[in-house]
């Protein structure tokens, strides 16, 4: 077989689909304090709780993080209430106060090590952005859910989120999460998130 052959056998991570039994989920600095500033909020935040709650219907772990919470404040009610455990960190990266350690000690719907990390929040350039290099640096697969991620200024969450699409990340949308999590129309909790992707968006 030729070196040319094999190159086109190999697996493409982009080809891949995200794997529900060995993901969890990441949601960024959603704090009280922030998300006033943050370009677009509101729907930022919308998208985010639609993101925990499609993940907890489909058994995926959730753990949220919040920096510096004594002066930004905790996360918004809507995110903190849907995490399963919160990490306050003080170092932009989360991965530097314990997240790779926290993910590790979890495990998927089906116990398999977590090796996915779907992950979202603010700011963009900066916390999200840190925290996915981060994973990527501990060797997981990281997905970058979008529309449920802010900054202050359009212009910084656009190039965050170009950076982590050069270094490895993927970006991705909520619906693309949740139907490929799903996988088949005939999964037993199709129906249970319907009505959760016909909700619109504010």
């Amino acid at each position: 077989m030729t070196e040319r052959m094999t190159e086109c056998m190999s697996p493409d991570p982009l080809a891949e689909l995200i794997n529900p039994e060995a993901s969890a989920l990441v949601l960024v600095d959603y704090q009280q304090r922030l998300m006033p500033a943050i370009h677009d909020a509101a729907s930022v935040l919308a998208h985010a709780v639609r993101l925990a709650d499609i993940a907890r219907v489909m058994g995926v772990p959730v753990i949220g993080t919040e920096q510096n919470p004594h002066s930004l404040g905790p996360n918004e009610p809507a995110i903190r209430e849907r995490c399963g455990a919160t990490l306050a960190k003080m170092h932009f990266d989360a991965c530097a106060d314990g997240l790779v350690e926290a993910l590790r000690a979890l495990r998927g719907r089906s116990g398999q090590p977590l090796r996915e990390v779907v992950i979202a929040g603010c700011e963009a350039h900066v916390c999200l952005m840190q925290t996915a290099l981060g994973l990527l640096r501990a060797g997981l697969r990281v997905w970058v859910v979008e529309p449920a991620c802010g900054s202050r200024r359009a212009d910084d969450r656009a190039l965050g989120l170009r950076r982590l699409e050069r270094a490895g990340a993927t970006c991705i949308g909520v619906e693309m999460v949740a139907f490929e999590w799903l996988r088949s129309c005939e999964h037993e909790r199709f129906k249970a998130l319907l009505p959760l992707l016909k909700t619109p968006i504010l």
